[in-house]
């Protein structure tokens, strides 16, 4: 089957022709390189957000705000889909942050906790909850699995995985109970930089 366009700019930024330049015209390209594999890495999120910004609180044609915002993050995915810019198994893993957020949102915007609302009415809203707002956690997602792939992170000094497993577990208990037993978001923060002191991310801007 015959590669996309889109297919093609990934392979090309992530396998580019070898550079002979030496000193500052290299740092140039690297820095060059870096910012074109972010914005690449950035093109779900950073269109959904101007999405956000730009559709007027009245909604567009009659449809509503927050149901448009829903109609436009799923053309954009499903267009990322069908060009290859995003494999299936990385919808996957956007998805699962989707409902992680759409959990999330569900909880702070309950009648027992109101840290916020969406006021405005819409089809797609759940137990008030626009679907739509998932995807602003999809967007964090997609970023991530995005610029992994693209700068072919790596990790050096990981903790072992059942501490970064136990933190996790922490970070999210303490987004629900704080609202009824104390706030420990500081501690946990400082647990979290005790135990990656010593992590080291590598990321490859162009060779």
């Amino acid at each position: 089957m015959e590669q996309s366009v889109e297919n093609r700019l990934d392979q090309f930024l992530m396998h580019p022709p070898t550079m002979t330049y030496r000193g500052s015209k290299r740092c140039a390209v690297e820095f060059l390189w870096f910012g074109i594999k972010e914005a690449r890495a950035c093109l779900f999120a950073g269109l959904f957000f101007l999405s956000i910004f730009c559709v007027p609180r009245t909604g567009l044609f009659g449809i509503a705000r927050y149901d448009l915002l829903l109609m436009i993050a799923l053309t954009i995915q499903f267009i990322m889909v069908a060009t290859r810019l995003e494999s299936w198994d990385e919808l996957k893993a956007i998805t699962l942050f989707h409902l992680l957020g759409i959990g999330l949102e569900l909880f702070k915007t309950s009648a027992a906790i109101g840290s916020w609302h969406y006021p405005e009415a819409a089809w797609s809203k759940v137990a008030g909850v626009p679907l739509f707002s998932g995807f602003m956690y999809a967007a964090v997602g997609s970023y991530i699995i995005q610029c992994w792939r693209l700068m072919d992170l790596k990790i050096r000094h990981h903790p072992p995985i059942i501490h970064a497993v136990l933190l996790s577990l922490a970070l999210y208990a303490n987004f629900f109970t704080h609202h009824f037993i104390g706030d420990y978001r500081w501690y946990i923060a400082a647990v979290a930089l005790g135990l990656y002191a010593r992590s080291e991310v590598i990321f490859t801007p162009y060779d």
